[in-house]
């Protein structure tokens, strides 16, 4: 039985000093592919050396988090351009709009947006959206690029089940992590009423651990305990989970 961490931020601080142990120890658990994201140009360098020491496993790809996005943020996105047309990488992401911490760059977000949509479309990539506080926001600039072309993943999927089938509507997956396990995380109303084709699984390391780690550092390992509350909520098997949301990802990302 393998599994595919489809959202792990595996390069980062918070794995530098057991970060070859942790996933050693994700591989001999099964974890087969740990796909993850770009936030910047300062996460650039660390993220294609972890996939330089471990290939085929740590899986990079290339965009600006909105976060990151400021009154420059064109600079940052010529060098994400530039990076996608030199090499492959297996997504464009993470990106979005982020409207929980800070609203004050919210025109630029979306047309940072915008610009790796395109991208997307340029390079035949799928792209990953964060979209914290804005699934509306995100999902009307994706539904206007959208040209029958676009796919990826609405990461860190908590919105509604009429949200849901906007996001499939789009022809685009779900990425469902650690708030799947939480008590008040809202996904045991929305996962019973959709279908396994719908989702791959994330952890988006080190944030977001699954009960019963919550609060501690989350790792790719603990996709298990994801995929056993996805199981337990949508009422099939354990291992026609792992099975579907890994076959859901590898036919996405054309590993």
């Amino acid at each position: 039985m393998s599994f595919i961490d489809s959202h792990a931020h595996i390069y980062a601080e918070a794995f530098k000093n057991d970060r070859d142990n942790i996933i050693a120890k994700a591989t001999a658990e099964g974890v087969a592919h740990i796909y993850m994201p770009n936030i910047d140009h300062t996460s650039i360098d660390v993220m294609l050396e972890t996939e330089a020491k471990h290939p085929k496993v740590c899986l990079p790809m290339m965009g600006l988090h909105p976060t990151s996005v400021g009154a420059d943020f064109e600079r940052e996105l010529y060098l994400v351009e530039e990076w996608l047309s030199k090499r492959k990488f297996a997504a464009v992401g993470e990106c979005g709009i982020d409207l929980y911490w800070d609203k004050t760059f919210f025109p630029q977000q979306q047309e940072a947006l915008k610009i790796q949509l395109e991208l997307a479309k340029k390079h035949q990539l799928p792209i990953v959206l964060h979209t914290r506080d804005s699934f509306n926001e995100t999902y009307e600039l994706v539904a206007a690029a959208q040209d029958g072309t676009l796919r990826g993943i609405f990461h860190c999927f908590t919105g509604t089940v009429e949200q849901a089938a906007k996001a499939k509507k789009l022809n685009f997956l779900l990425g469902i992590g650690g708030v799947a396990t939480f008590k008040n995380g809202g996904l045991d109303k929305v996962l019973p009423h959709l279908d396994l084709k719908d989702i791959v699984l994330e952890t988006d390391c080190p944030y977001l651990a699954p009960v019963p780690h919550r609060g501690k550092r989350n790792e790719p390992t603990y996709i298990t305990l994801v995929a056993e509350r996805v199981a337990e909520l949508m009422q099939q098997p354990f291992e026609e989970v792992a099975a579907q949301t890994t076959k859901n990802a590898l036919e996405l990302f054309k590993l």
